[in-house]
């Protein structure tokens, strides 16, 4: 917070910041400092760079030689897959540390951990029974 110094003959002094918000002060700077530089960089950037346009830069590059064909779509049921990639993933984010400090942790991060595998588990479960994960 924000205090004010008391001086002497009742009149308040110049605001001093707290260690806290000091801390965070120079965080902020930081993270202006870091922001402003980005943004000077790419300006300069698109100030001297040249502009030359050409038609050969907006086709699609294969290999060196020409494109050949239409674009091959992928199938759109691929997220599916990709989205319980990213959830197992995060999983087991959660469970390396906790099987690191399984012994600290005791009887009641055991019963978290398995709660919570649990709740994953049954997600999956519906999700099969439903016919999500079936390609057809």
């Amino acid at each position: 917070m924000l205090r004010t110094r008391p001086k002497r003959g009742g009149r308040r002094g110049p605001l001093v910041l707290t260690e806290f918000y000091r801390n965070y002060l120079a965080v902020a700077v930081l993270l202006g400092a870091a922001i402003l530089m980005v943004a000077a960089m790419l300006g300069v950037g698109r100030l001297l760079r040249p502009v030359r346009p050409q038609s050969e830069k907006y086709i699609s590059y294969e290999a060196g030689s020409d494109p050949m064909g239409g674009f091959g779509q992928s199938h759109l049921r691929y997220y599916i897959y990709a989205l319980l990639f990213v959830i197992f993933d995060v999983e087991a984010v959660f469970i390396f540390p906790w099987a690191a400090r399984l012994e600290r942790l005791g009887t009641f991060g055991l019963v978290e951990m398995i709660v919570f595998i649990v709740i994953l588990t049954l997600g999956l479960a519906y999700a099969w029974r439903k016919g999500v994960l079936r390609w057809a």
